[in-house]
């Protein structure tokens, strides 16, 4: 295995301008969630130009490609790159900057992209050296509810064949680029968004004895919910309940007939996250109520949280301490963003891994979903043979003392 890796790392040095050359086109078309037709195009054209025979249109614009190595029936593992962009205008001025005014990609699914691309191209070099099918995924809307994920899990892609595990990546701007973040079991939040509007009268804010104050009421909304926090759910259990939008469109002296809110929810469990949600809905709907008004209590559902198979994390975090050196890997802390790769952690054994991108010294700092995002592109040597490292090894069936 150790003249296998060499191998691989020679792969991915030697066609590193390639990978970085479709990074810089993608990033430079990003495309909006479930409107990802150039990307898909470019995608599939790439994987033609391989030797490789995509499955298109899945899921609108997702594709699929099966690399079968020798006994292809053996066993399956999955590897999941997304492709679509955000509602974002690039502050960046940089050659490749978006041509596309007011989206980018800002969460770095155009370095998983092309990293994935690059993956294939080496993966499908070394059939002869590896037992077994890897399912690749090129996915459509991670960043827009229902998700991608969860729409070609319904359209079947993760069965004919089914992976027995799935491996994914993401870019990391905390982690410095050379290194590699994993976290065993719970990871990444669920995400739920709150809309509700709270109805009263409103009138002259000099003659507040013949309203029905609705700012008055969502205000005791906003902070009652805050006690499901504090007294519902167990301490060890990380939930966050958030508001950012609040708009009572009234003036000094008028107050308006209606509030509206909106809100985020997110935690760890999800039997919790259901509760939750229940005690919420009722205990506005009854503060409003005992104030003489109404609340409308909208949930719109978003992603399951993520979790990371013990066992399965323990074996490609050792993998990749093989591939990249035990100083290099990192443990991660618990993170109460959303990924809907956490529907595929709720179906099959799933490991969700950061590839550090973080480079201080040339001024590459900053958060994703930021107009100033971007990454050291060292990382895309690293992230394409890694991942075809831990392909194969995953395939292996290898054990690690880890």
């Amino acid at each position: 295995m150790l003249d296998l890796q060499e191998k691989i790392k020679e792969m991915a040095k030697a066609q590193v301008d390639q990978v970085i050359a479709n990074r810089h086109h993608l990033h430079q078309n990003p495309e909006l969630s479930f409107e990802e037709f150039k990307t898909a195009e470019f995608v599939a054209t790439e994987l033609k130009g391989m030797g490789l025979q995509p499955q298109e249109g899945v899921a609108g614009t997702g594709l699929v490609v099966l690399i079968e190595g020798k006994n292809p029936s053996s066993k399956v593992v999955g590897l999941r790159a997304d492709m679509d962009a955000l509602p974002i205008h690039e502050a960046n001025e940089v050659p490749y900057k978006s041509k596309n005014p007011g989206v980018m990609h800002a969460c770095g699914h155009d370095v998983h992209t092309s990293s994935l691309l690059g993956t294939a191209n080496i993966l499908r070099q070394l059939t002869e050296e590896f037992e077994g099918t890897l399912k690749l995924i090129f996915q459509p809307a991670e960043e827009k509810a229902p998700g991608g994920a969860s729409i070609m899990i319904k359209e079947g892609v993760l069965e004919n064949p089914r992976p027995a595990s799935m491996i994914g990546q993401h870019v990391a701007p905390n982690v410095p680029v050379g290194m590699i973040g994993f976290r065993e079991g719970m990871y990444m939040a669920s995400t739920d968004e709150l809309y509700l509007t709270v109805k009263g009268k409103g009138g002259h804010g000099a003659a507040p004895h013949q309203l029905v104050d609705p700012v008055l009421m969502a205000s005791h909304i906003i902070v009652a919910l805050q006690q499901i926090i504090s007294r519902n759910r167990n301490p060890a259990n990380p939930s966050v309940l958030s508001f950012g939008r609040f708009i009572a469109d009234g003036v000094t002296n008028v107050i308006p007939n209606e509030v509206t809110i909106q809100g985020t929810w997110r935690c760890m469990d999800e039997e919790w996250r259901e509760d939750g949600l229940r005690k919420m809905k009722k205990m506005a709907e009854l503060i409003a109520e005992s104030m003489g008004g109404s609340c409308d209590f909208q949930i719109v559902k978003g992603y399951p949280f993520l979790k990371n198979h013990p066992e399965l994390t323990r074996r490609v975090r050792a993998a990749a301490g093989e591939y990249m050196g035990e100083e290099n890997i990192v443990n991660l802390d618990l993170w109460m963003a959303g990924e809907d790769f956490a529907f595929y952690s709720q179906v099959v054994d799933s490991c969700f891994y950061r590839l550090g991108t973080r480079n201080e010294a040339r001024g590459i700092v900053s958060g994703v979903h930021t107009p100033t995002f971007d990454i050291d592109e060292s990382a895309l040597q690293i992230s394409t043979g890694l991942m075809s490292w831990l392909a194969i090894a995953e395939l292996s069936d290898r054990e690690y003392n880890a």
